[in-house]
């Protein structure tokens, strides 16, 4: 029986902070980012290991970090300002 529960294990448990994280980019992401964000997305590249400061400025603000070179040279991302609150979360998942 363990053995059973083992082989269709998804990966490890996440944090609460990480499982609100994934809620969040399940909800608000993966329409244009890949549903596994190691993978790029029909839109938006791969965004797994963004970090916090990236996502804030891009998710919030529709903007890119001083000095940070961007995967993909597109303007397509629009901000969402309603996920601010977010951020320490969606980090989480993301790493």
């Amino acid at each position: 029986m363990l053995y059973l529960a083992l082989a269709c294990s998804t990966g490890p448990a996440l944090s609460p902070e990480a499982e609100r994280g994934r809620t969040v980019y399940q909800a608000n992401c993966t329409a244009c980012h890949n549903a596994d964000p190691a993978l790029d997305g029909p839109l938006g590249p791969s965004v797994k290991g963004s970090s916090r400061a990236l996502l804030e400025a891009r998710v919030v603000r529709g903007k890119y970090p001083e000095g940070y070179k961007p995967k993909r040279d597109t303007t397509l991302m629009q901000p969402l300002p309603a996920v601010s609150s977010s951020i320490d979360d969606l980090a989480a998942y993301l790493q």
